[in-house]
């Protein structure tokens, strides 16, 4: 079990509202020891988040400072809570619908 599919429903109250997002994750031979890939399928403007849709490590402190105690769940819970953040719950948001 190395790919997974996720999904995150939009945090309320923010410009993602309403909004269904599917990411793809991919846990590679050094998992749960090192962070997974994780890529958004649904197009998001976010920080964290580079012009690919995949989640940049290094600006994502969930992958950034990764323990091995953490979960899927995890990781898309922490990017929920990044959504709902103050400087990002008003980030203009591409077209619903569309993807990477």
């Amino acid at each position: 079990m190395t790919n997974w599919n996720g999904t995150i429903l939009g945090p309320p109250h923010s410009t993602h509202e309403n909004r269904i997002y599917s990411l793809t994750i991919i846990c590679d031979e050094s998992y749960p020891d090192k962070p997974p890939s994780v890529k958004f399928i649904s197009k998001i403007n976010l920080p964290c988040v580079g012009p690919s849709g995949q989640v940049l490590v290094d600006q994502f402190d969930t992958l950034k400072n990764w323990k091995r105690s953490y979960t899927m769940e995890t990781v898309l819970l922490e990017l929920r809570k990044c959504m709902a953040a103050p400087a990002n719950k008003k980030l203009p948001q591409p077209a619903e619908g569309s993807t990477y």
